[in-house]
């Protein structure tokens, strides 16, 4: 079963003496794998080290980044709704658990 890469990882693949199979995907098919992945990713962080968060951090991260272009933002436009959000609701520094 395949899976969703970064853009360079086939072109690593070959310079190791690899023959990766590749596809593009369609829209369709892109954005559910960028999901797929986001949830990929976000286990692999809840699962890191202390010394490999941020790197996991850094891959939920770019899927994020993929999820906003797809959907037509650029990442700026993210951060101004998050502040917009921040500002109104506050953020989760407190630690405040609700229930």
């Amino acid at each position: 079963m395949g899976k969703l890469v970064r853009d360079r990882i086939p072109e690593i693949i070959r310079a190791g003496g690899g023959d990766p199979v590749v596809t593009v995907l369609g829209d369709a098919g892109y954005r559910e794998a960028l999901l797929e992945k986001l949830f990929e990713e976000a286990a692999e962080l809840r699962e890191a080290s202390a010394d490999g968060v941020a790197e996991e951090i850094a891959d939920v991260l770019e899927v994020l980044r993929a999820v906003a272009h797809v959907h037509g933002y650029e990442w700026w436009d993210i951060e101004k709704v998050a502040e917009a959000k921040r500002a109104e609701r506050g953020a989760f520094l407190e630690q405040l658990y609700l229930g």
